[in-house]
C-alpha cells in the first residue's frame, strides 16, 4: 500500500484550517450564548452551522483528492487542532479566577 503524500498533505492543510474555523466558531457561539437570555437556540444554531461547514469541507477535500489519504490528513489535522484547543482552554485563565481560588 502506497501513501498518497500530496492527498495527505492537502487533507491535513484543509483539516487544520477548517478546524481552526470550527473552534473559533465554538468560542464565538459560547460568548454569544453566555450573554443571551435564551442560550439554547444560540448553541443549537452555532452547532449546526459548525458541523455543516466541517462536514461540507470534509466531503469537498475527499472529492478533490485521494479519498482515503485526504480523509486521513483531514482527520489528523482536526484532532491536532482539537488537542491544541483543549490544552489552551485548560491553561487559559479566566478573569477573576485567581481571586476565587485564593492565589
Amino acid at each position: 500500500m502506497s501513501i498518497g503524500w500530496e492527498a495527505l498533505l492537502l487533507g491535513f492543510t484543509v483539516g487544520v484550517s477548517a478546524s481552526m474555523l470550527f473552534f473559533a466558531g465554538l468560542a464565538w457561539g459560547m460568548r454569544l450564548a453566555l450573554r443571551s437570555v435564551r442560550p439554547g437556540p444560540v448553541l443549537l444554531l452555532s452547532s449546526l452551522c459548525r458541523i455543516a461547514v466541517l462536514l461540507g469541507v470534509g466531503f469537498w477535500v475527499t472529492a478533490i483528492g485521494d479519498k482515503v489519504w485526504s480523509l486521513v490528513g483531514y482527520a489528523v489535522g482536526f484532532f491536532l487542532v482539537r488537542l491544541a484547543a483543549v490544552l489552551w482552554a485548560r491553561t487559559a485563565r479566566i478573569p477573576g479566577q485567581a481571586e476565587r481560588e485564593g492565589v
